[in-house]
């Protein structure tokens, strides 16, 4: 059984940064894409960044490309999502989910029923 862990969320003002980290375990992590989802209040769980399982592909949200950064360190079974310039707007709980079928496709899924195996999630709030 593949477990997430995330960590790294927290309270920032706008315009700040932090960094996500998403630790797996129990599986074979090098195998699987990749994905950091969002889920603001009363709002469905949307994809905000994705990375292929060897990191040479990688899907950002029209609405934080060129802030968020996802990448991955094979080696320590950690998916990471850099986010910088931080608005109010990405006030939500973020997920990290691992695609199992990403090794076969060499690719990442788009949508939820995609990802196989999800962590508990992280809150960030950003304040204006």
């Amino acid at each position: 059984q593949v477990q997430l862990v995330e960590s790294g969320g927290g309270l920032v003002q706008a315009g700040g940064s932090l960094r996500l980290s998403c630790a797996a375990s129990g599986g074979t992590f090098s195998s699987y894409a990749m994905g950091w989802f969002r889920q603001a209040p009363g709002k469905e769980r949307e994809l905000v960044a994705a990375i292929s399982f060897r990191g040479r592909s990688t899907y950002y949200a029209d609405s934080v490309k060129g802030r968020f950064t996802i990448s991955r360190d094979n080696a320590k079974n950690t998916v990471y999502l850099q986010m910088n310039s931080l608005k109010p707007e990405d006030t939500a709980v973020y997920y990290c989910a691992a695609d199992v079928a990403g090794y076969r496709s060499g690719s990442y899924g788009y949508t939820t029923g995609e990802y196989d195996y999800w962590g508990q999630g992280t809150q960030v709030t950003v304040s204006s």
